[in-house]
C-alpha cells in the first residue's frame, strides 16, 4: 500500500441518530482523526447546513438515514465511503429482509465507495458471517451492525496509518433492491400458500414490529 500524509485529514462522518454503534464509531474516529465533523441523521429530518456546505477529504456514511446527494459527494476530494449492512449480493434497501426470505446460509456487510446511485461504487472490504436456522431479520441486523463497527475500525486504522485505501476484487452481483420491492415482499394475499405466507411474515418482522399486510379492495390490514 502507498503511504500518504493523513495527519490533517478532514472527514465528514454521518451516523444514525440515537444509535449505539454510530456513537461508538463517531467517538473512535474523532479521537484518532480530530478534524472530523460528526453529523447524526434521522429519517424525515432535513440535512443541516453544516453538512451541505462541508468540503474536505472523505465522507463516511455510517448507517446514514439519508441518501448522500451527488453535490455533497463532489465536495469530498478523496471520495465518499459507505458501510452497507448487506453483502455484495444484497445491495439497496431491505437487504436483511430479502436474505431471510431467501433462506441463505451466509450474509455480510460491504464497505464501498459511494456513487450517486446507492450501493454501486467500487468495493473496499467485505465481511461475511454464517446464517443459522433460528436467525431472524433482527438478529442478523444486529450481527451486521457489529461487523460494520469492526470493519470501520479497520478503515480508520488504514487512514491513521497513512496508507491508501485499496479496492478489492469483490463486485456487486445485482441491482440495488428498491422500496417498492420491499413493500411487495411484505404483502400477503388471500390465495397465497401457507409456506409462502410464513416466509414473508418472517422476512418482514423486526423484533416486535410486523410489517406484513393484506390489501383487500384498497383496505390495508396490518398483521398483529
Amino acid at each position: 500500500m502507498e503511504k500518504q500524509n493523513n495527519g490533517f485529514l478532514n472527514i465528514l462522518f454521518i451516523g444514525k441518530k440515537d444509535d449505539f454503534f454510530s456513537k461508538q464509531a463517531a467517538e473512535y474516529i474523532k479521537q484518532n482523526i480530530p478534524n472530523t465533523t460528526i453529523i447524526y441523521s434521522a429519517r424525515g429530518e432535513e440535512m443541516p447546513e453544516e453538512m451541505i456546505n462541508w468540503k474536505g477529504d472523505y465522507i463516511i456514511s455510517y448507517l446514514s438515514q439519508w441518501i448522500i446527494p451527488a453535490s455533497l459527494l463532489e465536495n469530498a476530494s478523496k471520495g465518499g465511503i459507505n458501510l452497507h449492512p448487506g453483502s455484495p449480493n444484497y445491495p439497496g434497501i431491505g437487504c436483511t429482509n430479502f436474505a431471510i426470505y431467501d433462506d441463505v446460509e451466509e450474509f455480510g456487510i460491504t464497505c464501498h465507495y459511494m456513487l450517486p446511485q446507492v450501493d454501486t461504487g467500487k468495493i473496499i472490504m467485505v465481511e461475511r458471517f454464517p446464517i443459522h436456522k433460528n436467525d431472524t431479520v433482527y438478529s442478523i441486523t444486529q450481527r451486521a451492525y457489529s461487523a460494520i463497527l469492526h470493519t470501520f475500525y479497520k478503515l480508520v486504522d488504514i487512514l491513521v496509518s497513512g496508507l491508501s485505501i485499496e479496492v478489492s476484487n469483490e463486485i456487486w452481483t445485482k441491482k440495488p433492491y428498491t422500496r417498492r420491492q420491499l413493500n411487495d415482499l411484505c404483502e400477503l394475499t388471500i390465495g397465497m400458500k401457507l409456506n409462502e405466507k410464513n416466509k414473508r411474515i418472517k422476512a418482514s418482522t423486526f423484533g416486535n414490529q410486523k410489517w406484513a399486510f393484506i390489501n383487500i379492495e384498497g383496505n390495508i390490514f396490518q398483521l398483529k
